[in-house]
């Protein structure tokens, strides 16, 4: 082989340069896709040549679901996927009619597939779910207007459009649909809950400091965005997915600072900051239950008591023999995980849609709660069009 006169450190295959095969669980999801796409496919396909006789009709039918199945990355599970489709067939119907007329002139096709290109995109920035359904409805587009211009075969193409997206929904619901997957809520929750018992046991002297920053550490990166499946992500303009995004953002550096913090608690821990911590730990807990729906959000402001409470009485014991300077790092530590807190719980409670008053926190950091929904679409779109943030 080429490499053989290579040293022995920098030897190198052309298999290692090949990527890796994927694993079974990675390739599950592709496999459930396609026999779900080709199910819907030929159910209509096949009846609409053969019985029917009409072209046209099984040419949608087969277009449809490979448009929405395959092409277009619908977020959700079974059932959440089935309902994008339903939602997204008026707009379908609307944009095939268009092309079909439009297919007139060729000038005309093209402005159309400006203006539609440029609806769906700057439609897409509003969330997720339209996001997913953006690339099967340019499709319907552009195959109405391709040529030949046939006006009178629209019937064919919006009954195309009805058998596919039926087949296609209930393909989705039923034939191996697309599990459940946790939501970006459940993992917030998850992640509040775990520094609740983080608290509670490093109060009691039973957890090593070291282990808790670690599993506080690993929390925190579960709640990037990145690591979040696209259909679960809090990415759309309006107030809600706004306000729990920047809730999984406080919530990660609570985490981040809680691990800071987990290494440098030895007990007996001082009054001050074991009182706390107690009272951080039961505000995580009760966060974490309303996030789950079990109970309402509470507000943020008796979190600030606390704060307001511990900057009051915090300090270095007269007692105390040694050096201050550590108690004083591990109190300050503590203070911004509690800023952090209030952050979490104010966000949280917007999350359920009571434009509740944000008085005394930051306006740059809750510029969107007083915002009505318009305005906020407005905002989102506005930054996709010009090179600067629109503020209000």
């Amino acid at each position: 082989m080429w490499h053989r006169e290579r040293p022995a450190g920098h030897a190198r295959s052309w298999r290692t340069l090949l990527p890796e095969q994927p694993s079974r669980a990675d390739s599950a999801p592709a496999v459930r896709g396609a026999v779900r796409v080709t199910v819907a496919a030929v159910a209509g396909f096949y009846p609409a040549i053969h019985l029917l006789d009409r072209p046209v009709l099984a040419l949608y039918t087969l277009f449809v679901p490979v448009a929405f199945g395959l092409l277009s990355p619908l977020p959700g599970a079974g059932r959440r996927r089935a309902g994008t489709v339903l939602r997204a067939v008026p707009a379908a119907a609307a944009l095939i009619t268009l092309g079909t007329y439009l297919a007139a002139a060729t000038w005309s096709a093209a402005l159309g597939m400006l203006l539609v290109g440029f609806v769906l995109v700057v439609g897409a920035s509003l969330g997720p779910r339209a996001a997913g359904v953006v690339p099967a409805l340019q499709l319907c587009y552009i195959l109405a207007c391709f040529p030949p211009y046939a006006p009178g075969t629209l019937s064919d193409r919006l009954a195309g459009l009805a058998v596919g997206a039926t087949a296609t929904v209930l393909c989705e619901r039923l034939l191996l649909p697309e599990p459940e997957r946790p939501s970006y809520r459940s993992r917030v929750a998850d992640g509040l809950e775990l520094a609740a018992r983080a608290m509670r046991e490093l109060l009691r002297g039973g957890a090593d400091g070291r282990e808790t920053a670690e599993r506080l550490r690993a929390a925190g990166r579960e709640l990037r965005l990145s690591r979040t499946a696209p259909g679960t992500r809090p990415t759309g303009a309006g107030a809600r997915d706004r306000a729990l995004a920047q809730a999984g953002y406080a919530t990660r550096r609570f985490l981040d600072l809680l691990a800071v913090l987990a290494p440098q608690l030895r007990p007996p821990v001082d009054l001050p900051s074991a009182v706390l911590l107690r009272g951080l730990a039961a505000a995580c807990a009760d966060e974490a239950a309303a996030l789950r729906g079990s109970r309402p959000a509470p507000g943020f402001e008796r979190i600030e008591e606390m704060i307001e409470r511990y900057a009051a009485a915090r300090g270095v014991p007269p007692d105390l023999r040694g050096d201050p300077h550590p108690l004083l790092r591990r109190q300050s530590t503590l203070l911004a995980a509690a800023v952090s807190a209030v952050t979490v719980s104010a966000a949280l409670a917007l999350t359920a849609g009571r434009r509740r008053p944000t008085t005394g926190l930051p306006v740059e950091e809750f510029w969107y709660a007083g915002a009505s929904t318009p305005r906020l679409w407005w905002v989102r779109i506005a930054d996709h069009l010009t090179p600067r943030s629109v503020v209000f």
